[in-house]
């Protein structure tokens, strides 16, 4: 199951908390329809039904099912940029 960092997980809580004044709000991650390997990250008010739902404490990632298993060993990283925009990193799971 994907995993986030600290990092991820506050910035996760602090995009949602602006964006939609839900608490079932969260960051949802598509996978692309072509196949490859890019993903779509966007805040939802609230899962899709078949989203995988991860928490981690007030944080709330939602995969989207084709996302799920390509994301299954992954951790999710987050940091700002000079200029305040968010970019997001995939790794490998620590083993």
């Amino acid at each position: 199951m994907l995993t986030l960092t600290e990092n991820a997980s506050t910035i996760v809580k602090t995009l949602t908390a602006q964006a939609v004044d839900s608490p079932e709000a969260g960051l949802r991650i598509s996978g692309s329809e072509t196949g490859d390997t890019s993903f779509a990250v966007t805040v939802t008010p609230a899962p899709d039904a078949h989203d995988q739902v991860i928490t981690d404490g007030d944080a709330r990632v939602f995969v989207e099912e084709t996302a799920s298993q390509a994301l299954n060993d992954k951790v999710l990283d987050a940091e700002l940029d000079e200029q305040g925009a968010v970019h997001f990193q995939l790794g490998l799971q620590p083993q």
